[in-house]
């Protein structure tokens, strides 16, 4: 009790100290499973778990569908729900639970309220039908409140953030959008938190932002996140997809014509930077921009300066570039396919998304996100995950990324449910058809070349070559090859002194 009270007036993020505060709860009371959820509207998102398997953290409980949290809501104080047929919501999460779908016998919570309001619920199960017998209410009450104001305080100090960088009103119209579609980073890895930095880094900022990866990693969301995080969030967010603009008409789709500008001109027509004017233009797959058009994108984001076609003056707008491409711009400058001025001008800030592959650690977390999408979009009852199912999704290399493992699951999901309807469904890893896993497109050099080797000199060899080529990559900068590698500079220069090469 003392350490949660102390980690309240400490200077944790708001991740950490629920993680903590959920851990110390495990330690005072006896549970196979604890869960420390904030009540979103009619909703309840989880914010720490003990004992539950990874996947629980992307689920969202609907407090109608789910009838213990609801009588835990309703209860004035800490709430005993005895053994009976109301289904528990971690039935099946529980990493204890060998079977995977056993029944909780023994369920304790108590609403989390601060001033009246209830602001979420503390949730304890136990395998073990008298786990909780000599367990006081006042224990559990004492432990609620001080979770409620861990949750308080880490909401008041969101808040302040918020209000910080917009006014009231756009934090509302954000928190309206965020109820409708979710623009959320998902995961726990390093590489993702890393990822999440960089993009509350560049949110901060109107620099132009180069956002580079694999196909499927999720560009697009790091591109409205950072929309989303900056002063813009409140004015528009324009996708243009450079690789589906046809030629003959991709400078009237990027500024616009006047009417009679060429044949079908019927009309005035706004391009798609004027539509963008104060807030942020997203220029997907870049490296697809024609070349004959790259100078004219250019002279915009130098000057703020636009041309309809056909017009005989200019515009001034205000736009936020954000790009994104699957392609290495530095090697297509080299290939003469890609203007440099350009690709040094959209490359203010770079940001390399980590393959998933390189994110072990979220795929378990992503999994159970698109399996509650899943449970949506079929109209299934609740979905699990067997612990054979999570090892082979673990050990696949998905070539096709993020992706990828959302439409595995999905298919794995339908295969699993046959015509079942709202009855629970359990998902093996017979239902996945991963096949073989793709070679990584990223190793250098031909594998025969480290055949000779011993293990540990391989791997050194390897690595070795992957941070040779990011430095070369990336002029010299070792700042933007640990983004390109996913690693943390500090860490990158380590490995650089361990391996025999010089960090400047």
């Amino acid at each position: 009790m003392r350490e949660i009270a102390t980690d309240l007036a400490s200077s944790l993020g708001a991740v950490d100290r629920y993680q903590r505060l959920i851990a110390a709860v495990a330690r005072v009371i006896p549970v196979d499973s604890a869960a420390l959820l904030r009540l979103d509207g009619d909703v309840l998102v989880p914010l720490a778990t003990h004992g539950l398997v990874p996947e629980t953290m992307a689920r969202r409980f609907v407090v109608a569908e789910h009838p213990r949290l609801a009588q835990i809501l309703r209860g004035p104080g800490p709430v005993r729900i005895p053994d009976s047929e109301l289904p528990d919501p971690f039935d099946g999460l529980i990493a204890a639970d060998a079977g995977g779908l056993d029944r909780v016998h023994a369920c304790m919570g108590a609403r989390l309220e601060v001033d009246g309001v209830d602001i979420g619920v503390l949730a304890l199960d136990a395998l073990d039908l008298r786990a909780f017998d000599a367990i006081p209410d006042d224990l559990v009450a004492a432990v609620a409140a001080l979770a409620a104001a861990a949750v308080r305080t880490a909401t008041l100090v969101e808040a302040l953030e918020r209000a910080a960088t917009r006014s009231e009103q756009v934090s509302r119209a954000l928190v309206r959008e965020a109820g409708g579609a979710r623009t959320e980073i998902i995961g726990m890895s390093p590489a993702c938190r890393t990822l999440r930095d960089e993009i509350a880094l560049s949110a901060r900022t109107d620099l132009a932002v180069l956002i580079s990866g694999e196909t499927g990693v999720g560009k697009e969301l790091v591109a409205r996140s950072i929309h989303d995080g900056s002063a813009r969030a409140d004015r528009p967010l324009i996708h243009v997809n450079c690789a589906a603009l046809p030629e003959s008409i991709a400078e009237s789709e990027l500024f616009g014509h006047v009417r009679g500008a060429f044949t079908g001109a019927v009309d005035h027509r706004a391009g798609k930077f004027e539509v963008a004017d104060g807030g942020t233009l997203f220029l997907d797959e870049i490296g697809e921009l024609p070349l004959s058009l790259q100078p004219k994108l250019l002279r915009a984001l130098q000057s703020g300066e636009i041309q309809r076609v056909g017009a005989d003056r200019t515009l001034l707008v205000n736009v936020r570039i954000v790009a994104a491409t699957n392609r290495d711009l530095a090697v297509e400058v080299a290939a003469g396919r890609f203007r440099a001025d350009l690709y040094h001008r959209l490359s203010v800030y770079p940001i390399v998304v980590p393959p998933l592959r390189a994110r072990g650690d979220d795929i378990a977390i992503l999994a159970g996100y698109f399996l509650d999408e899943a449970r949506i979009r079929l109209g299934l009852g609740p979905v699990r995950l067997t612990a054979a199912a999570r090892a082979v999704l673990t050990v696949h290399d998905w070539p096709g990324n993020v992706r990828e493992l959302e439409h595995a699951v999905l298919r794995a999901a339908l295969r699993a449910a046959g015509g079942t309807r709202l009855a629970p469904v359990t998902v093996d890893a017979a239902h996945f058809d991963l096949g073989p896993s793709a070679p990584c497109a990223e190793v250098p050099g031909p594998p025969s070349e480290l055949d000779g080797l011993p293990l540990d000199a391989a791997i050194d060899a390897l690595k070795r070559r992957r941070i040779e080529a990011a430095i070369s990559a990336c002029g010299g900068n070792w700042a933007a090859a640990a983004r390109r590698l996913g690693l943390d500079r500090g860490n990158l220069h380590r490995a650089a002194r361990r391996l025999g090469l010089r960090a400047h």
